[in-house]
C-alpha cells in the first residue's frame, strides 16, 4: 500500500515539474507564413506577425549569414505586443527561400523587396516602416534603407564597414538624414563597436547606441543581454509612433 502511494506521489511530482518546465520555457515566435518575390524573381520565405491595432507601424527583421528567420526567436512576438507589425524573412539561399547565398549584393534586393511588401500591406502604415538587421543583415539593412525614403528607422546589430566585400560607411549613414538609427555592439566585438561609434557620431539625425558587456555578435546580443531586446523594442516604439 505504501509503495503504491509513493508511486502516485512520484508521478504527481513529475507531472507538476513538467508543467513548471513548460511554463518557464520561452514560447517560440508564432507568425503567419508568407512568400514574397524579390525584384529578380527569387522567392523569399517570410513570417508575418500582425499587430492587433490597425493600421500599425511595421518592421522587417534581417538575419545573419548562414542563419534564417527563426534566429530572432521571441523578438517578433515582443514587437507585435508593442503594437508594431513584424516581418521576418529568409534571405536568398537561406532557410526556405530560393536562390543562391553566394551573392551578398543581391540580398540588398531581398531586403528592399521585403520593406516594400510590408509597406504595401493594407493594415501597415507605409510612412512608419523600419528595418533591423544583424551582422550581414545590418549591412543589408543600411544599404537597402538608403534607397527607400519611406523607411523611417534603421536598427543595426553588430554592423561592419566591410562584410565580405559588402561595404558600408559613414557617408551612407549621412544619406539617411534625419531618420532614426539604433546601433548595438558588444564591448568584446572591437570591429563592430568601432563601427557603431563611427556611425553614431554622424550628426544628421538621432543615433542611439547600445553597448553590451556580454561577449556576443548579431542576434546573440538579444539572447545574452535581456536589456538589449527591451531597448530595441522601446526604440522602435518611440521612432515609429
Amino acid at each position: 500500500m505504501k509503495s503504491r502511494v509513493r508511486s502516485e506521489e512520484l508521478r504527481t511530482a513529475i507531472r507538476v515539474a513538467s508543467l513548471l518546465l513548460m511554463a518557464a520555457t520561452p514560447a517560440l515566435a508564432a507568425g503567419r507564413p508568407v512568400t514574397l518575390p524579390s525584384s529578380d524573381g527569387t522567392t523569399l520565405s517570410g513570417e508575418f506577425f500582425e499587430a492587433a491595432g490597425r493600421p500599425s507601424p511595421g518592421v522587417v527583421l534581417v538575419h545573419m549569414l548562414s542563419r534564417n528567420k527563426g534566429d530572432w526567436h521571441a523578438l517578433p512576438d515582443r514587437i507585435r505586443d508593442a503594437g508594431i507589425t513584424a516581418l521576418t524573412i529568409d534571405l536568398r539561399g537561406h532557410g526556405s527561400s530560393s536562390g543562391s547565398a553566394s551573392d551578398l549584393t543581391a540580398m540588398v534586393r531581398d531586403v528592399r523587396a521585403a520593406a516594400q511588401w510590408l509597406a504595401s500591406r493594407p493594415n501597415v502604415r507605409p510612412d512608419a516602416v523600419a528595418i533591423v538587421g544583424a551582422s550581414l543583415g545590418a549591412s543589408l539593412a543600411l544599404l537597402a534603407a538608403t534607397e527607400l525614403p519611406q523607411v523611417r528607422a534603421i536598427g543595426l546589430l553588430s554592423p561592419s564597414l566591410d562584410y565580405r566585400g559588402l561595404r558600408t560607411d559613414v557617408a551612407l549613414v549621412k544619406r539617411l538624414g534625419a531618420r532614426s538609427m539604433w546601433l548595438a555592439a558588444s564591448t568584446e566585438d572591437a570591429l563592430s563597436l568601432r563601427t557603431v561609434r563611427d556611425f553614431a557620431a554622424e550628426p544628421s539625425g538621432p543615433r542611439e547606441q547600445y553597448v553590451a558587456t556580454v561577449a556576443a555578435h548579431g542576434t546573440q546580443l538579444l539572447d545574452r543581454d535581456g536589456d538589449a531586446a527591451r531597448a530595441l523594442v522601446d526604440w522602435l516604439r518611440r521612432s515609429l509612433y
